[in-house]
């Protein structure tokens, strides 16, 4: 396994992702973009790109704050903001790391998805939503709302999300508002919805000391293989 820290550079900002890939074989294979909580890159993130790599894919945990580190609590609503209020913005920043994972020889890039946590969804789903040229994206208790709806039009690939049947942070509404969405752009896509789970079910690290945000053992399981039975439909 070759897990390397990865510099590059968006706008003035300096960003650090990690790639990991087995390094056994030079074969193409398909590459997976990881994208992180709005916590900052973690291990949660950097660990599942490992995983990935461990199934055959090319992974790249892209950084969309800075530096490749954990955000300071006080700093994450803030630098949410920022993203969250410019889907543009969120999707130039999205592929600047894809950007770096295309660049690897190994990536088949006929083959390409990304996956994303919580806000990190939503960046996966906002680069599809820009046309970004991937077969699949996987969001994980990822947030579905849009500003720019309309641009439905312009996704490419299949769409895939887990979301917690009662996480308070992605309701009812919003879920039917994304189906709707889906629906009028011509999106092949589908939702698995969770029963027990909230949000961030994902993350071991999610103690339930925040309301809402819990890790899930079981849905955390489920999803991954879900997204692995996807990728397999996707990427044969």
């Amino acid at each position: 396994m070759h897990v390397e820290d990865i510099e590059y550079t968006h706008d003035g900002l300096r960003l650090v992702g990690q790639l990991a890939v087995d390094d056994s074989t030079d074969a193409k294979r398909p590459g997976v973009l990881v994208a992180h909580e709005a916590t900052g890159l973690t291990d949660h993130a950097k660990n599942f790109a490992r995983r990935l790599a461990e199934q055959g894919y090319v992974a790249f945990a892209l950084d969309y704050f800075g530096d490749g580190k954990p955000l300071p609590p006080e700093q994450v609503g803030p630098r949410f903001g920022e993203l969250a209020n410019d889907p543009l913005k969120t999707r130039a920043i999205g592929n600047a790391g894809l950007e770096v994972l295309l660049r690897d020889p190994r990536v088949d890039q006929t083959k390409v998805a990304a996956v994303g946590f919580c806000f990190g969804g939503t960046l996966a789903l906002e680069l599809a939503r820009g046309g970004a040229d991937l077969a699949a994206v996987v969001g994980f208790h990822s947030g579905l709302g849009t500003s720019r709806p309309e641009d439905a039009k312009n996704i490419k690939a299949s769409i895939l999300v887990c979301i917690g049947a009662d996480d308070p942070i992605i309701p009812p509404e919003q879920r039917l508002a994304f189906e709707e969405e889906m629906r009028a752009g011509g999106v092949d896509w589908r939702m698995n919805l969770y029963g027990g789970a909230v949000h961030s079910f994902t993350n071991p690290t999610a103690d339930g000391s925040m309301p809402g945000i819990q890790y899930n053992e079981l849905a955390d399981k489920r999803s991954w293989r879900a997204m692995l039975d996807f990728f397999d439909e996707k990427f044969g």
